[in-house]
């Protein structure tokens, strides 16, 4: 039986079933030339690069401490946003960039996000956009919900929107000006 099998493989891989399973995989296709000029997106705006991951934690210091000293990433100082109800920490990772995130005030949205994950988590992603504006209405009239009606100055000073997880494939996702 164990000739057979041998026989068998030999016979794979003189039929030419090896060279195929090493062949270099065909890239991928090129947008079309409307997909191109229009973008991802639509006419009006495009997606740009993934700014931030963002990090619910419980405790500020220690989760920034944990970057800076034991993995020693540049680690930002502490800033407080009270318009957002966080406070934030940057982490540089060269590429992008970790945003931690811990609750500022009795009206913070991260308190709840705590109060459901003890231990802190992801909770959401941010991604550029190049027309911050043309994105809200082209989004809003594809029915994409978003968190507040209307841009607002975000932690890097820049406009910023949040879109509701539900329309999202359960992610909260930020986009933010570029």
């Amino acid at each position: 039986m164990a000739q057979v099998l041998r026989a068998a493989a030999a016979a794979a891989c003189a039929g030419g079933l090896l060279s195929r399973l090493q062949a270099p995989v065909p890239a991928a296709r090129a947008p079309s030339a409307s997909q191109a000029s229009r973008g991802v997106a639509g006419a009006a705006w495009a997606l740009g690069r993934l700014n931030h991951v963002a990090i619910a934690v419980p405790d500020l210091e220690k989760a920034r401490a944990f970057y800076r000293d034991v993995l020693g990433a540049q680690v930002s100082e502490v800033s407080p946003l009270p318009e957002h109800g966080v406070s934030v920490v940057f982490v540089d990772l060269g590429n992008t960039k970790m945003e931690l995130l811990h609750p500022l005030g009795n009206d913070s949205p991260i308190a709840g996000f705590l109060q459901k994950n003890k231990a802190g988590g992801m909770h959401h992603v941010c991604i550029e956009v190049d027309d911050i504006n043309a994105a809200v209405m082209d989004l809003k009239e594809k029915k994409i919900r978003s968190l507040s009606d209307e841009a607002k100055i975000g932690a890097h000073g820049k406009p910023v929107i949040f879109l509701h997880p539900k329309d999202c494939g359960g992610v909260l996702v930020e986009l933010e000006q570029a």
